[in-house]
């Protein structure tokens, strides 16, 4: 029976699925997520230890009796009880196409992607991770869906009709947070530049709003958006230092110029019937004005290469201070870049997950975005900038091993050594891409990032798995 394949001690903590009716399916599933957070791998053949096994996660992924709804509930209950008494919590939304068109012929339901021939499925994720940069709580929820070819005038479908309600869906369950979290603001780029989203919002919420802008509206006094923010007043300037666009090109530095305030949005003719009333919305506008001194003298950067961020929140923004901390909240929205890096080819690998319904590929790219987002954790606690238990994501026979590998890969002067305090998060972080394959040194080497984090992580509990398994046969055969 499977329920007795499971051995005692090798769930995961934090990573079992419940409640979703049958004692058997819980325990399938939980084995499936935890394996694949241990392999970071979403093929399903090489998660499974033998063929019942294989043919077991087969059956629970093409279940009919359950969906993708019910399995997002049970994982989602877990990333808010980790949000518990956060001051403030950034939920991250962004969407992204899963190709599954090299095996598009065996897998039913699919539908066109990005480019209107291959065939896949979309994947919509929300990540919550701290405000003040100091770590992730984990993904919060995963929504996937099938694009359904448009046979009608898709412009004048109601928004609850439309794809991009999933935004307005997603802005509901960040809501779900308000009750564990002191505050909340949900944040994504350009495609979450809807109407609806803000006009729905209610004006006393503690669940805020923060956008790219994409659309030039109408404001209530005629101008255009774009033209308003560009007339803002300069509030102040500051460099930055722009990462290379490809590997072996030299990173830049950037002069930007911030501008904010307050603007009152009038709504779209489409929009006037569910939404008549005007929005007074905070805006605030980054734009790099000139070349730094990184470049080659006379060198000019191109204007699609400049960053301009023309950004919309309902944050009330009267300072200086405030305009630049609503920068530094949309920069954190590369950490579900980087997720669903992990999610793909040089992660777990979703789009080769073997599945023959997209039902089924549905609920395994919602395991497959939480096994992702443990190694982001990790990624996103490695500065350690404010301490953070390693007993958020790690057992006490996992910290266990943690203390006894360390030593291996400290160095004898300071600079090799775990600058951390032991028994955190960013302790654990260190130790994990240490395994992964970097070296320590963060001035010359960088900071690591997920893909050494996910090889340290694979490798850590390959060790763990043998220490339980040494400890087991120590107990078993005592003379």
């Amino acid at each position: 029976m499977l329920e007795e394949a499971v051995p005692a001690g090798l769930a995961i903590e934090g990573l079992a699925i419940e409640g979703l009716g049958d004692a058997r399916r819980d325990v399938r599933g939980s084995l499936l997520l935890t394996r694949m957070t241990e392999a970071q791998s979403a093929r399903v053949h090489a998660l499974a230890h033998s063929r019942p096994e294989e043919v077991g996660f087969s059956r629970w992924l093409g279940n009919p009796h359950f969906g993708a709804a019910e399995l997002r509930a049970s994982l989602r209950s877990r990333t808010i009880e980790r949000c518990r008494g956060a001051a403030h919590v950034l939920v991250l939304q962004d969407t992204s196409e899963i190709n599954c068109q090299a095996h598009a012929g065996r897998v039913r339901g699919l539908g066109p992607v990005g480019n209107g021939r291959d065939r896949g499925l979309f994947v919509h994720a929300l990540l919550a991770v701290a405000a003040d940069g100091t770590g992730g709580f984990g993904a919060l929820d995963v929504l996937p869906y099938v694009r359904t070819p448009r046979t009608d005038d898709y412009r004048r479908r109601p928004i609850e009709a439309k794809e991009s309600y999933r935004w307005i869906e997603g802005l509901a369950i960040a809501r779900e947070l308000t009750a564990v979290a002191a505050l909340v603001t949900s944040v994504g780029d350009r495609e979450k530049d809807i109407y609806e989203l803000f006009a729905r919002r209610p004006a006393d919420e503690p669940c805020h709003l923060l956008v790219r802008a994409c659309r030039n509206r109408k404001l209530a006094d005629g101008q255009r958006l774009f033209d308003a923010m560009a007339a803002l007043p300069v509030g102040f300037g500051y460099r930055i230092t722009v990462p290379p666009c490809r590997p072996g090109q030299p990173a830049r530095d950037a002069r930007l110029l911030v501008r904010w305030g307050a603007l009152r949005l009038r709504p779209p003719q489409r929009s006037r019937r569910a939404a008549s009333d005007e929005l007074t919305l905070w805006a605030v506008e980054v734009s790099e004005i000139e070349p730094g001194p990184g470049h080659t003298p006379g060198a000019a950067v191109p204007a699609r290469q400049r960053l301009h961020w023309r950004l919309l929140t309902s944050h009330a923004i009267e300072e200086a201070a405030m305009a630049a901390q609503v920068i530094d909240w949309y920069r954190q929205r590369w950490h579900v870049e980087q997720l669903f890096r992990l999610l793909k080819t040089q992660g777990l690998d979703i789009e080769a997950g073997q599945t023959e319904t997209a039902a089924g590929l549905g609920k395994l790219a919602v395991m497959s975005t939480h096994a992702a987002a443990r190694v982001q954790q990790l990624v996103l606690a490695r500065d350690g900038d404010t301490p953070v238990p390693a007993g958020t994501l790690f057992d006490p026979l996992e910290r266990e091993v943690l203390a006894a590998v360390q030593p291996q890969y400290e160095g004898r002067t300071e600079k090799q050594k775990n600058p951390h305090p032991p028994d955190t998060l960013a302790w654990a972080a260190w130790i994990i891409a240490r395994l992964g394959g970097w070296k320590g040194y963060r001035h010359s080497e960088g900071p690591p990032g997920p893909l050494i984090m996910r090889r340290g992580y694979q490798r850590f509990l390959a060790l763990v798995e043998g220490y339980r398994l040494a400890t087991h046969l120590k107990n078993v055969c005592k003379p």
